[in-house]
C-alpha cells in the first residue's frame, strides 16, 4: 500500500468536523466505505434522537452519558460501556438523560449522511 493510500486508513478525531443535525445533537462522520460507516453522535442533556427506521443494520456503543433507548417499543436505560443492535427496518430512537456520545456503526454505509 502506498503511503498516500495508507493515510486514508487512519481516523483522526481532530481532523473531522462536527455537523449539527438536530437541536442538541451533532455528529461526526468518522469513516466509511460502501459496506460500513462509523459515526460519532454527541447529545446534550434532553436532546432527542427521534423515532425512525432505515434499511441499514446498526450497532451502537454508549461512549459516555446516559440514554433512554427505545427499540420497537421497548425502552431501556443505557450508560457508558453499554450498547445496542438494531436490525434492518426496526423503529428506534433515544432520549439523552445525561449528556453523552454514541458511537454508531452502519452496514451498508448511510449514503444519506454524505452530502
Amino acid at each position: 500500500m502506498k503511503s498516500q493510500e495508507l493515510k486514508k486508513v487512519f481516523i483522526e478525531n481532530s481532523e473531522t468536523e462536527w455537523e449539527q443535525v438536530a437541536v442538541g445533537v451533532k455528529r461526526k462522520i468518522m469513516a466509511w466505505d460502501e459496506n460500513l460507516m462509523l459515526v460519532k453522535v454527541d447529545f446534550e442533556k434532553g436532546a432527542v434522537g427521534t423515532l425512525h427506521n432505515h434499511y441499514h443494520s446498526q450497532i451502537s456503543h454508549v461512549e459516555s452519558g446516559v440514554f433512554e433507548v427505545e427499540i420497537e417499543g421497548v425502552k431501556k436505560i443505557l450508560s457508558a460501556g453499554d450498547g445496542f443492535i438494531i436490525p434492518s427496518n426496526i423503529v428506534h430512537g433515544a432520549i439523552c438523560i445525561e449528556a453523552g456520545v454514541l458511537i454508531d456503526t452502519f452496514s451498508p454505509m448511510r449514503e444519506d449522511f454524505i452530502k
